[in-house]
């Protein structure tokens, strides 16, 4: 008689983890609903025809080759390194990137992302869905470079000259990695951070129509870029942001040299550490005006800085967003005390409130891409331009906000597992989001700039209209009054109380992005969404409310 073999419990742990990685997606277009559903709503027959694959065939790459060369390539020996010049002193490309960092650039640019800039009218919805998409690996060294290449072309396509856009756009929206120009922004000044008018870099003329450029940039991502758009103040110009002008600064003179800048050093980030940031000398580089010099800081807002808002809101869409996926397939797959931890209440609440933040993220930064289409069109009406201005701002605030707390919960879902680098994705989409929380606005610059707008040119009134034609003014309206009783505040206590007032406004964004969207799990989720960050009670008083059980139980609805 032979007895049983006993159970090794460390070789069935390690059973169910490898199911779990084997059970990760294999498209992200296909393991997220909600865009398929937000695409079905707002996007005519053909208009699906056409874009649908494109989408399925990146969503597959994405989650396939793209993941596995960006996960290689931001290993810390594979980060990139500074190298100006060759073994006998000659000037070369400044920084040298890992193989796999052009492996990458091959898959996401050839997706058509920045190509599709060259349609008319510019199809926003189509170029961020496949922009969330590539950010389910995190920045990846590429996707901040994309937000600045858009910025850069539709700046150029908007204010350029003829010259300009002959030679920049054709290699901008060239999807051959190999062949094409990525862009930077150079704008930040150790002196400035936010504080754009107290810039000092200064614009010399050079006789040529250009200009010569003389000082430091602090912060220069994708600092070795091929084209450049950075703020100067001509030589003698007015103080302030009404001073700055818009310049297009190429890496390569006309001779093929190279610009006369420096890089000092590059910098040692938390996160988005594949993608080369640096400090900058300006050595007299040659540069050319962007439009009229008198309009630099408002082509910066308008063109550059808006485009790279909602780029942020998307890209922290897509970090969140692969993390649930993480968190949500090892909840069902990793067992504790005899059950999968999936079926534990809390952490089955913890995954609906992962879930329903992730769509409410998505779906806000979906109607804002729609709103640019309009917008682009000459077919929004005064009130949408004011929601826009104002939503816009709202929306990269919450979205960096919201992925930041998805994130740290799927870690606490991971357990121990979920702080190791080499577990998965969770650390490195945490490091990379900390960053883009920072990036195109600081949470507190923007919420007093919504503030101050609403002070200055009345915006708000357009937001609440534009909110009330979409949702009950039940939801609408007890927000409109904390608005209001917040501008009645005295300076300073105004914009304290923006914070839990901007969180409110926000969520109302999201909602109106879910509307319409006749499926049993959204509607819960969009509940949920509502009960946590319009009721005021936060999430500790949510068990006391009414049908809470039922709620998340429908809010698992995939």
């Amino acid at each position: 008689m032979h007895s049983k073999s006993p159970v090794d419990p460390a070789m069935i742990g390690r059973e169910a983890l490898g199911a779990w990685r084997d059970d990760q997606p294999k498209s992200f277009f296909e393991a997220v609903p909600l865009l398929t559903r937000l695409i079905e709503r707002d996007w005519p027959e053909a208009e699906r025809a056409r874009r649908l694959p494109a989408l399925r065939s990146f969503g597959a790459a994405a989650a396939g080759p793209l993941d596995a060369v960006v996960t290689e390539n931001n290993l810390h020996r594979n980060l990139p390194v500074l190298d100006p010049y060759d073994g006998v002193g000659r000037r070369q490309k400044a920084i040298v990137h890992h193989p796999t960092y052009a492996e990458a650039g091959r898959i996401i640019y050839g997706s058509g992302v920045m190509a599709a800039y060259g349609e008319t009218p510019t199809p926003h919805q189509h170029i961020l869905s496949l922009f969330f998409l590539s950010s389910h690996v995190g920045e990846g060294g590429h996707n901040c470079p994309l937000a600045c290449t858009a910025g850069a072309i539709r700046a150029i396509q908007r204010v350029g000259s003829p010259a300009q856009r002959e030679w920049a756009l054709p290699r901008l929206l060239d999807p051959r990695w190999d062949h094409n120009f990525t862009a930077a922004q150079f704008l930040t000044e150790v002196q400035g951070g936010s504080d754009v008018g107290n810039n000092g870099v200064i614009a010399r003329p050079a006789g040529d129509g250009g200009v010569t450029l003389h000082g430091e940039k602090w912060f220069c991502s994708n600092a070795d870029a091929d084209v450049i758009l950075l703020t100067a103040r001509p030589e003698g110009g007015a103080p302030g942001t009404r001073g700055l002008g818009l310049y297009l600064m190429p890496e390569r003179l006309p001779d093929g040299s190279y610009n006369h800048y420096r890089l000092r050093r590059l910098k040692d980030k938390l996160g988005t550490r594949s993608m080369a940031s640096a400090e900058i000398d300006l050595n007299g580089a040659w540069a050319e005006p962007l439009g009229p010099v008198e309009h630099g800081f408002r082509t910066t807002m308008e063109e550059v800085i808006n485009t790279s808002r909602l780029y942020n809101a998307f890209s922290v869409a897509g970090l969140a967003s692969r993390a649930l996926l993480i968190a949500s397939g090892y909840a069902h797959h990793r067992r504790a005390f005899g059950q999968r931890i999936v079926d534990y209440p809390l952490v089955a609440e913890t995954l609906a409130w992962m879930r329903a933040d992730v769509e409410g993220a998505l779906a806000a930064s979906w109607l804002l891409a729609g709103v640019q289409e309009r917008l682009d069109l000459g077919q929004s009406d005064e009130a949408e331009r004011a929601f826009f201005r104002v939503a816009l701002n709202l929306n990269k605030l919450r979205t960096a906000i919201q992925a930041h707390d998805v994130i740290l919960r799927g870690i606490e879902v991971l357990g121990g597992n979920g702080a190791i680098e080499s577990f998965s994705a969770l650390p490195r989409l945490l490091r990379d989001n900390v960053v883009c929380e920072n990036w195109e606005g600081t949470h507190n610059v923007l919420r007093a700039q919504v503030l101050r707008d609403a002070r200055r040119l009345g915006v708000h009134q357009g937001f609440f209209e534009t909110l009330r034609a979409r949702l009950d003014p039940g939801l609408v309206d007890p927000v409109v009054q904390a608005f209001d009783a917040t501008l009645a505040q005295p300076e300073g206590l105004d914009t304290l109380r923006m914070r839990g007032v901007a969180d409110r406004m926000a969520t109302l964004v999201q909602l109106a992005g879910l509307q319409g969207l006749h499926h049993e799990g959204t509607q819960a989720r969009a509940e949920l969404l509502a009960r946590r960050h319009l009721g005021g009670g936060g999430d500790g008083s949510l068990a006391e409310t009414a049908n809470y059980p039922a709620l998340l139980r429908r809010a698992e609805a995939p």
